[in-house]
């Protein structure tokens, strides 16, 4: 069982609170990502899930069981830090092996969780090397083997991957999806780096100076963004935002046209994803503009569109791009694929 509740959980260092109330019950075998703007305090969260930070007010319960004033090693948890923080002089198998000798287990019951822990991560070649003899994603490796064979109640991981390359990022990135399918293991996961969140999340929490800004599931929070801080954060490149009056079943865009508004209330702001724009000739759909940029991806392209009043936004165009920049062309929002926002940047 991996279930963890927080309520009302608060960090204060002297004056200045840190961590602002915060409510979260995360299931067991969930897969939890804590993301958002560096600052937002979310390695400070998991750190008090740890026990590595106190909590200065409200209440963490493990598996119905209240472990705030406990220390680290009661918790039951394992975590996994930034740096591999791993013994040079030791071999993967005494690394991976060390926690247990602490504790006095069986030299037996030690290997079994050793070659277990290997086999898991694909190490079983490495156990005799040291750690200068080894890659940054197999060093990774060795650290997350660690926490495995100590079979703890939930994993958590402080932006792990944030010191490997490009390239080792997104194989770490699957070997650790893969390790929670085949441990189905409580997961809490910390990082800035949006694309980790939206490819390893069941649920992600995106944090904001201290607070929830939105809890759900990747695809949620893509599609209904709860704010315009959340949408402007998740996605890449960010949702475009554009300023707009509402009123009498209708919106209208500053310099541009508009459509159909069915909102409980009024809206000042509208937003649309990159996908969901057309490139149409001048004069059709919600507004005209100047391509100003082309960045060719490969498989795609992002066209970068001077709209006057209503600022830059960003389209994405699929497979050839027949445009070139400082053509004027319009462009035509999805209906179906709109968000709009009030004055207080809260979703209508």
């Amino acid at each position: 069982m991996g279930a963890i509740t927080l309520k009302a959980v608060e960090k204060w260092y002297g004056n200045v609170q840190v961590i602002k109330g915060v409510d979260l019950q995360i299931n067991d075998g969930e897969f939890v990502v804590f993301v958002g703007p560096s600052g937002c305090g979310k390695s400070t969260l998991l750190r008090m899930i740890g026990g590595l930070e106190d909590i200065s007010r409200g209440s963490l319960d493990i598996d119905g069981r209240d472990v705030t004033a406990e220390p680290p090693s009661k918790r039951g948890l394992a975590m996994v830090f930034q740096s591999y923080a791993l013994y040079p002089h030791m071999t993967v198998r005494e690394n991976v092996g060390f926690s247990l000798k602490t504790s006095g287990a069986p030299k037996d019951e030690i290997a079994r969780k050793v070659d277990h822990a290997a086999e898991v991560l694909k190490l079983g070649p490495y156990l005799d090397r040291r750690p200068k003899d080894l890659s940054g994603g197999q060093r990774q490796r060795v650290a997350i083997g660690r926490c495995i064979v100590r079979d703890p109640t939930a994993f958590l991981f402080d932006e792990p991957l944030s010191n490997l390359d490009a390239a080792l990022r997104v194989e770490m990135r699957y070997e650790i999806a893969k390790l929670h399918q085949s441990l189905k293991s409580t997961m809490i996961y910390v990082t800035h780096d949006q694309v980790e969140a939206m490819t390893l999340a069941d649920r992600i929490v995106v944090l904001e100076f201290g607070k929830i800004a939105q809890v759900g599931t990747p695809r949620e929070l893509y599609e209904r963004p709860a704010n315009l801080f959340v949408a402007q954060f998740i996605g890449s490149p960010k949702m475009n935002i554009l300023p707009c009056e509402t009123g009498q079943g209708s919106y209208a865009l500053q310099g541009g046209r508009g459509g159909a508004f069915a909102g409980d209330r009024a809206a000042q702001h509208i937003g649309i994803r990159p996908e969901h724009i057309e490139v149409v000739a001048q004069g059709q759909g919600q507004c005209d503009g100047v391509i100003d940029v082309i960045e060719y991806l490969g498989a795609d392209s992002f066209l970068v569109i001077d709209c006057g009043p209503l600022g830059k936004i960003t389209q994405r165009s699929f497979g050839d791009v027949t445009h070139r920049e400082g053509d004027t062309v319009g462009l035509k929002f999805d209906p179906d694929r709109l968000s709009f926002f009030d004055g207080d940047g809260l979703r209508v």
